[in-house]
């Protein structure tokens, strides 16, 4: 392990806050969908929480598993991980009971020209997975995509905000959302649907994206000119947090960093690190698409890993030669086309 790797790690343990509330979320947890960009990191978190916390609950990640690595990995970790395709009815109804679902399932890339499959996964799979684990708690896995562009003066859309998604995802993840509220006041299931925008990890995200276009000399498209970001541990540590807040009807729940950052001074503070002079295209417009989470702040306190430390972190990353995941956020689209 590099000492980067190492750092890494460091922050991705949890805190105590997170270890006193795992002692006090009873049951199992399963964590469905667990194969995407953020499940691995979060089945390790709540492992190493449970085992800190020294209780014997069984932490369990369900996925396609259609890399052999992520599946090997999260069982080195004491993880039990189980094959299913969660829209095989056959699959779903074998999958062992649960005290506590987090929801990471869905569907974002290839959106156009998949539109059917994304209203499955997204709005219609939701339905499905309430009726299987009905008798359990639920954290769903949303989206700031459904809230519209707003003037990057206003501090963001609280969760109050009405919604209004531009294009097929947003609106499919609009539909996921309105799937667990019927359910949960059908079947009176304790819910919290977390939107979230954007986690940032060394190999992904929107930090990685503005650093290695700066790395490489590359235009930076400023239309879209401000983000929000949070680090995937303390994003992880919510998700997980989160188990002891769901409620009845479905909490809704935003989730990201505290600073509405300027994409132009990102990219500035890479190229001062890098000793590059940014490229810049298009101009800023006056809206994007923002998350205010002073809501998620209060409950759980503000992340503890800085803006300041990820560029740092990334910016490392980079000159390192690290591992970069091909997932990249489309931060900059602004009609909706995944």
């Amino acid at each position: 392990m590099t000492e980067l790797e190492v750092l890494e790690q460091e922050l991705l343990k949890p805190s105590d806050a997170l270890v006193a509330d795992i002692c006090d979320i009873e049951g199992d947890i399963i964590i469905l969908g667990v194969g995407g960009k953020m499940g691995p990191a979060m089945a390790k978190l709540a492992r190493q929480a449970t085992a800190k916390a020294g209780t014997s609950k069984r932490i369990i990640g369900v996925s396609r598993f259609s890399d052999a690595e992520t599946k090997a990995e999260l069982e080195a970790n004491g993880i039990e991980t189980i094959v299913a395709d969660l829209l095989n009815e056959k699959h779903l109804a074998a999958l062992p009971d649960a005290s506590n679902v987090l929801y990471l399932a869905g569907n974002k890339f290839g959106t156009t020209g998949k539109e059917a499959f994304t209203w499955a996964m997204n709005a219609y799979l939701p339905g499905r997975v309430a009726e299987r684990y009905k008798n359990s708690r639920i954290v769903a896995f949303s989206t700031g995509n459904v809230y519209p562009f707003v003037s990057v003066t206003s501090g963001g859309p609280s969760e109050d905000y009405p919604v209004s998604p531009i294009g097929e995802y947003g609106q499919s993840c609009l539909g996921r959302e309105r799937i667990f509220q019927y359910f949960s006041q059908t079947y009176n299931i304790p819910t919290l649907i977390y939107r979230l925008n954007y986690a940032i990890d060394l190999r992904y995200g929107v930090l990685l994206e503005i650093a290695k276009s700066v790395l490489e000399g590359k235009p930076i498209d400023l239309t879209t000119g401000n983000v929000n970001v949070i680090w995937q541990g303390d994003a992880n540590e919510i998700a997980i947090r989160a188990l002891k807040h769901c409620d009845v009807p479905a909490k809704i729940l935003n989730v990201t960093g505290p600073e509405t950052l300027s994409v132009k001074w990102l990219a500035e503070q890479f190229g001062l690190i890098f000793e590059k002079e940014p490229v810049f295209e298009n101009e800023v417009q006056p809206t994007a698409l923002l998350n205010n989470a002073s809501e998620a702040h209060r409950l759980f306190g503000y992340p503890r890993v800085s803006v300041r430390q990820m560029i740092e972190l990334i910016a490392a990353w980079l000159q390192q030669g690290g591992e970069i995941l091909n997932k990249p956020t489309h931060f900059q689209e602004r009609k909706g086309k995944f």
